[in-house]
């Protein structure tokens, strides 16, 4: 049976004659389709992974913790659906506490589970939400994905430096002003 890594490897070498023509032999082009298929197997590793299988909460430790948390910065690695471009950037990813709470790296995990996937940002962004809102139980989650497209960047439109915000909020973030006010304002939007 032949892997998907293996699959990717094939056609990575194809493309390279389909592009280079005759010079797809030389030498700095020998273990490319080898390099790529490693790289798409990292950068679509998302899939085998699930965010409730990482969302371990704990009790201890969350005596009176009904404050918001917040990781802003993580950084998020992505490709475009749409033509397999990099999109790159961060996330703020927040939640409010009911009587749970999680490791903080967990929350930049599930980043990128989602990211290490084909997506489209709006997606990307409430799927983060969701994971967090299902799997904590919390009283609020807000989520917001900064980035850039090289789909649009590098072709197309060209336009460079363009940053494209999502946000999803759940809960008390969406349905109280004060609340989510806070978490826009600690997640530095504008």
């Amino acid at each position: 049976m032949i892997t998907k890594e293996q699959n990717i490897e094939i056609v990575a070498g194809m493309l390279l004659r389909v592009i280079e023509g005759k010079n797809a032999e030389r030498p700095g082009l020998a273990e490319t389709p080898r390099r790529v298929a490693e790289a798409w197997a990292e950068w679509t590793s998302g899939y085998g992974q699930s965010a409730a299988a990482i969302l371990k909460c704990f009790e201890d430790g969350a005596e009176n913790c009904d404050e918001m948390v917040i990781l802003n910065g993580i950084p998020v690695y992505s490709h475009c659906e749409h033509h397999l471009a990099p999109i790159f950037g961060t996330a703020s990813v927040a939640y409010i506490p009911n009587g749970k709470i999680v490791g903080l790296s967990k929350l930049s995990r599930v980043v990128d589970i989602f990211a290490r996937r084909l997506q489209v940002q709006e997606r990307l962004t409430n799927q983060v939400a969701d994971a967090l809102w299902e799997n904590l139980e919390p009283k609020g989650v807000g989520v917001i994905v900064r980035a850039r497209h090289m789909c649009m960047e590098s072709r197309g439109v060209n336009r460079s430096g363009i940053e494209t915000t999502s946000s999803a909020l759940r809960g008390v973030l969406r349905t109280e002003p004060s609340a989510r006010a806070e978490f826009l304002m600690l997640a530095g939007a504008k």
